[in-house]
């Protein structure tokens, strides 16, 4: 049970507490008693129109519910459903013609176009990571990924087979983004020092220090490194040691799917690392190779340009913080007898925090435009995007901001928010940096919003289904027309295989050629990797030349497997395949409080999974089971045999926990509130069994 101090009528976690005067407020020059008056009076406003949005999702989803009810075992009626959907408030009108005002927006965001990674805000060492992978070797990325195509390194120390392999590649490269005048090729070139460098446009030559030159190419740098006392370097004709390429230029810190954050202690060390990424002095000490390994944040790169002058790159991505959704609360403050919403909560912390940047207080500097990026996910409709809109000028005020200081990134990833995009992104036409479409959550709403419909095709069919075809290109089309394009960013979902980069290779680029001007990647080395693709296509260029957004009938066609008839096998399979991925996760987010990492999937290829591959999986099997496609009895069955699946596949961790060993304990039980409630789960959320499962677990530890 947790003692709480109390401040303007607030009860607060101590540490929390202390923290926030001390290391957040104070820092800022205010007054921590205003604050916490101000924190109040933000939550008498805001709170009661929390549980107001929160229930009128319910209202709808208990209308759409019984309209499907009372036509069970009729076709679907395409144009009576939409007029349905009118009629009780789930669509609403078109805003007419419109453009974004956001003004203080960094060029990563408005007029670059590159990767962007998404780390979990709990871990230090991956949040140091991703918050460094704005440059990237490009010799390390393919040396030790398998988008180089060439034998496995021989171990034993440097291969020298496969670095000239490398190199070649690395080479090729340039000859495409910065090719060398008269048709010579970048491999031919040699006597640097002495000769130079002939380019075919001298343009891009942007400057240059001691050991490198730097080339500019579709708004992205690239930079040379000649060493000849490198090993590489030594041996290279030119010199050339590495080439690095400007990589992830937006990462993301993720407060809400990729943790596990339940009480206070999860939320302080969020905000602390928070913290520490916007002073510039997080760091974080680890042991390798049997020796201690400190790591920290990056400075800047200096260069000096074509007229002598000294100019400087940043050295780090420019950082988001994704703060929760409307859904939860959380025990790290109480307010008005219950646990606080968790997304006013970090609202108001991660903006405090944010405001150090705006002050100049760090030691590197996030915006250079005096902004605070946050993302917001799962919002349902236009109504919530003003609540937000409403929430961050409260904030604002609160803090003593300009209006618009704070900044908004819209996950579209709900169903009610992707058919009325266009008056979502009106909603927050003056801060709005950011829309993204994320298939792994849109697909669980799409399943829960449906639930009564009829039962749903398998997932993989799902991935060329007319809804999601709709989805993909509305979120691309309605954000050009109200002028995204050169403001903010319109990005693509993850690639969540880490290890196969060189498929990565062949099919990422899709998400540039279908407008996106960024994309999400699983690592440093994913970035550097997808950074090729941002130099092989003018995504601007290419924004240019797209049609109108896909017609709204197509989005709202629901995934029926209509006249399916699935053999015992098939459903087995399916069954199999979402009961071992959700049981992989699962006993991750409860024994170990991971919210996200690398889990085998069902054929044991490590898989990206965060909280909305659980929300998939989960309403699947509630589908299914609704509708008589699978028993009860058949669902056990299928968890304890992949139960023992992932007990073989975690068999190398000392830490983890069997779960056929332990069908009693929180991991397993949760796994099936996660399917036998799923159809009563808010939106078909995750996070209510979650945490109340990890709380329980933390409990007994």
């Amino acid at each position: 049970m947790t003692d709480y101090v109390t401040r303007a009528g607030i009860e607060v976690d101590p540490a929390l507490a202390a923290f926030i005067e001390t290391e957040v407020i104070a820092p800022l020059g205010r007054d921590t008693d205003e604050f916490w008056t101000g924190f109040a009076n933000l939550l008498g406003k805001f709170a009661p129109r929390n549980r107001a949005l929160l229930q009128k999702r319910e209202d709808l989803q208990a209308k759409i519910d019984a309209w499907h009810t009372e036509r069970a075992g009729q076709p679907h009626d395409a144009s009576a459903y939409r007029a349905f959907l009118e009629e009780i408030g789930y669509l609403v009108p078109e805003p007419g013609d419109f453009t974004i005002g956001t003004q203080n927006v960094d060029p990563e965001i408005a007029t670059m176009a590159g990767p962007q990674l998404v780390v979990p805000i709990l871990n230090a060492r991956f949040l140091l990571n991703a918050a460094n992978a704005r440059w990237g070797s490009l010799y390390d990325a393919f040396y030790g990924t398998d988008a180089l195509d060439a034998p496995a390194a021989r171990p034993g120390g440097y291969d020298e087979d496969r670095g000239a392999a490398v190199i070649a590649k690395a080479k090729a490269f340039m000859d495409e983004a910065v090719p060398l005048a008269d048709g010579k090729k970048w491999s031919e070139l040699s006597d640097v020092k002495d000769n130079g460098i002939p380019l075919a446009d001298p343009a891009q030559c942007h400057g240059w220090n001691d050991k490198a030159c730097l080339f500019k190419h579709y708004g992205l740098h690239i930079e040379v490194v000649f060493d000849a006392d490198h090993p590489i370097g030594r041996s290279d004709p030119a010199n050339i040691a590495d080439i690095n390429l400007e990589a992830a230029l937006t990462t993301i810190a993720d407060c809400e799917d990729s943790v596990a954050a339940v009480d206070a202690e999860d939320k302080l060390l969020a905000y602390r690392n928070w913290l520490g990424v916007i002073r510039g002095d997080l760091s974080e000490s680890f042991e390798k190779g049997g020796r201690t390994v400190t790591r920290a944040l990056v400075g800047d790169r200096t260069y000096t340009a074509q007229d002598g002058s000294e100019f400087s790159l940043p050295g780090r991505s420019l950082m988001f913080v994704r703060n929760v959704g409307h859904l939860m609360t959380n025990p790290a403050m109480r307010w008005d007898g219950g646990d606080i919403p968790e997304g006013i909560m970090d609202a108001v912390v991660t903006s405090a925090i944010g405001a150090h940047d705006v002050a100049g207080l760090g030691k590197y500097g996030n915006s250079r435009k005096g902004s605070i990026y946050i993302v917001k996910p799962k919002m349902h409709g236009p109504e919530e995007c003003a609540f937000t809109n409403d929430l961050f000028d409260g904030v604002e005020d609160l803090l003593g901001l300009p209006r618009h200081t704070v900044k908004v990134g819209v996950m579209d990833e709900e169903r009610r928010t992707s058919a009325n995009l266009a008056a979502c992104i009106h909603a927050v036409r003056d801060r709005i940096v950011f829309i993204n479409t994320g298939f792994l959550d849109r697909t669980g709403d799409e399943i829960h919003t449906s639930m009564r419909a009829g039962p749903m095709m398998r997932k993989g069919e799902m991935k060329s289904s007319a809804w999601l075809k709709a989805y993909e290109a509305r979120n691309v089309g309605i954000g050009l027309a109200h002028g995204l394009s050169g403001r903010a960013q319109i990005g693509k979902g993850m690639w969540a295989a880490p290890d196969l980069m060189g498929q990565m290779m062949i099919e990422k680029i899709g998400h540039l050629r279908a407008g996106a001007n960024t994309a999400w990647v699983p690592s440093p080395t994913a970035a550097t990797l997808h950074a090729i693709h941002y130099h092989r296509e003018d995504v601007f260029e290419i924004q240019k030349g797209l049609g109108d957004a896909a017609k709204l009938e197509e989005l709202l066609t629901i995934p029926l497997a209509d006249g399916a008839n699935w053999s015992e096998e098939e459903i087995r399979e399916e069954l199999d395949n979402n009961c071992q991925g959700l049981l992989g996760y699962v006993v991750r987010w409860i024994d170990a409080g991971v919210g996200c990492s690398k889990v085998p999937d069902i054929n044991d290829v490590g898989l990206m999974e965060d909280r909305a591959t659980l929300r998939i999986s989960s309403q699947h099997i509630a589908n299914w089971l609704l509708h008589g496609v699978i028993s009860e009895e058949q669902v056990m069955d299928s968890l304890r045999r992949m139960a023992a699946k992932v007990d073989e596949q975690n068999a190398g961790d000392p830490f983890y926990e069997p779960l056929l060993e332990n069908q009693d304990a929180p991991a397993f039980n949760a796994a099936k509130d996660l399917i036998f409630k799923g159809v009563e789960q808010p939106s078909g959320y995750t996070e209510p069994l979650l945490h109340a499962w990890r709380l329980r677990k933390k409990a007994d530890a």
